[in-house]
């Protein structure tokens, strides 16, 4: 029996997903660090030079790609991808977009759940740093090490389960409970739900920051207006330089870079699966702009303006500069004790990191539902099984190898690192290239309300970006092949995370491989509009 097709219920219901799945943990935590580490406000030259040369043109690249599996009825990365590019070849290289949202999501939900842990400890009052401020950042830095078990390996944690255990187990079931509801039940109406809250949750965390008094101690009385400076004035990376020296240093350029793929989830296949549920005449160019535009919203203008000053506030420098995860679970719940009703803005602000988290980790999961549906030519339930016990058994291993957060770091390294960089220059290659820019434009063009000029096809997607992306990958290669071989010759790098790599990877091509071979060969696109509106035995 052929299976429903499934649609997004509203245009509304699509933008807030996908901003959905670009709006997670790293607007809030990773966006502000990077900021702040690479020349303030001098850092958003880059930053929006690498949205509108980079971030943009991939993000229409895989709302157009998602068109034709709309068109089609294939919502997989490698059956978009065979079709594109009109070789078998091409479902092999969209392995790379099933592999990616696999690998991240198994670290991903780990740190979902500790969102969730420190909500919960707020909420319960079970996160208790003292009386005595001296003492804050140790009791912040023990209370982490009990959530998430830095301290050493294994699952167990001074002779008892580590605590994110419990959590990651309601996170896991609460992530398979909407993705078994499908594309427009589950994910379409927990993301109306949660995007709201999450704004509002931010707005009055916002409201309460921008609010707070002076505080004075040592070092002198620092502002609001003082961590907002510290966190947008553009200043040097060193000593004696311009504060402008840093656009000459490319690895600015190249956080920069990396910042936007991240925040915009191109290069990871996932805007493709969420665009072939669109109908075959839905505009793609408008929802995707308004769904980047959301996203920078909530990372530029909520994210910008909470993280950095109040740390700043109550910590200075030291406390806003601690690094994604030191900042985020460590120094905050610092600043959240010092605050007045500081319980309640630590709740309000965790639950809401979770929130985003789980509208991210709900995009990671469904492009592989949908492969596995298309490949193995099974239903829901069962690929959703298949996909939790895979996931299950990834999430164990992230959090074994937890000394160091070993697993995790690694597995972050090659996917949110290398692969986006790889995978995103393969899609723009594929569609400006081999699809061919006009013809990708003119698709584009099909049903749109926001009309793209030809040139960003043509010009752009064909020459700037790949060019781009390309240099990009050389200075990321550049600033760090030398160090992992070295790392690697001296045993620092943990073989156990490129395996787990490399053995999805195989996974993944074998299920190719059993794909292809049911999907047939590939054919013009036309041809094959015109066997899905007409059954094969009607055919002469």
């Amino acid at each position: 029996m052929a299976r429903t097709p499934e649609h997004w219920g509203t245009r509304l219901g699509v933008i807030l997903a996908v901003a959905g799945s670009a709006v997670g943990i790293g607007n809030f935590l990773r966006f502000p660090g990077q900021a702040a580490a690479n020349g303030g406000g001098v850092f958003m030259i880059p930053y929006f030079c690498a949205l509108l040369l980079l971030g943009l043109p991939l993000c229409w690249a895989e709302w157009t790609m998602g068109k034709v599996g709309s068109r089609l009825g294939v919502h997989s990365c490698p059956a978009i991808l065979g079709q594109v590019g009109g070789h078998r070849l091409w479902r092999y290289v969209g392995a790379l977009g099933l592999l990616m949202p696999t690998v991240v999501y198994l670290y991903y939900v780990v740190v979902e759940s500790w969102c969730l842990a420190y909500a919960w400890s707020y909420l319960t009052g079970a996160i208790d740093l003292g009386a005595d401020p001296a003492r804050f950042a140790e009791q912040a830095g023990t209370f982490f090490t009990g959530i998430s078990g830095v301290d050493a390996d294994g699952l167990m944690f001074e002779g008892r389960i580590h605590v994110s255990v419990y959590f990651w187990l309601i996170t896991v079931a609460a992530n398979f409970a909407l993705i078994y509801r499908g594309v427009s039940r589950g994910i379409e109406r927990f993301c109306n739900i949660a995007m709201p809250i999450m704004l509002l949750c931010a707005v009055v965390v916002l409201v309460r920051v921008l609010t707070l008094p002076p505080q004075t101690d040592a070092a002198g009385t620092r502002t609001v207006l003082d961590g907002l400076g510290f966190m947008w004035n553009p200043k040097p990376l060193h000593a004696g330089e311009s504060a402008f020296a840093a656009l000459a240093n490319p690895k600015v350029w190249l956080a920069a870079a990396g910042q936007i793929f991240f925040t915009l989830s191109v290069g990871f296949g996932v805007i493709m699966n969420y665009a072939s549920y669109l109908k075959p005449h839905n505009d793609v160019i408008l929802s995707g702009t308004t769904a980047s535009a959301t996203n920078e919203f909530f990372e530029v203008c909520l994210g910008g303006l909470i993280t950095i000053p109040a740390a700043f506030l109550f910590l200075g420098v030291a406390g806003a500069t601690a690094g994604t995860f030191g900042l985020g679970f460590k120094t905050l719940p610092i600043v959240f004790e010092y605050m007045p009703a500081g319980r309640l803005f630590g709740f309000l602000w965790f639950f809401m990191l979770f929130l985003a988290a789980i509208t991210s980790s709900l995009s990671l999961l469904q492009p592989v539902v949908a492969f596995l549906e298309e490949s193995l030519g099974i239903g829901r339930r069962a690929s959703v099984a298949v996909l939790a016990v895979l996931t299950l058994l990834g999430n164990g291993f992230v959090i074994y190898f937890s000394k160091g957060l070993a697993a995790l770091d690694h597995l972050d390294f090659w996917m949110a690192q290398v692969g986006i960089l790889v995978f995103g220059a393969l899609e723009v290659l594929l569609l400006a290239w081999v699809f061919g820019a006009r013809r990708g434009h003119a698709l584009a063009l099909v049903g749109a309300e926001l009309r793209p000029p030809r040139w960003v096809y043509t010009v752009l997607m064909r020459f700037v970006t790949p060019a781009i992306l390309l240099v990009v990958l050389g200075a990321w290669c550049y600033f760090n092949v030398g160090d992992y071989a070295q790392a690697l010759a001296e045993g620092g790098v943990p073989l156990y995370a490129v395996a787990v790599i490399v053995a999805l990877l195989v996974f993944y091509l074998v299920l190719v491989h059993a794909g292809d071979r049911q999907w047939g060969p590939v054919r013009t696109m036309p041809q094959a509009e015109r066997e899905r509106r007409v059954p094969r035995e009607a055919q002469p």
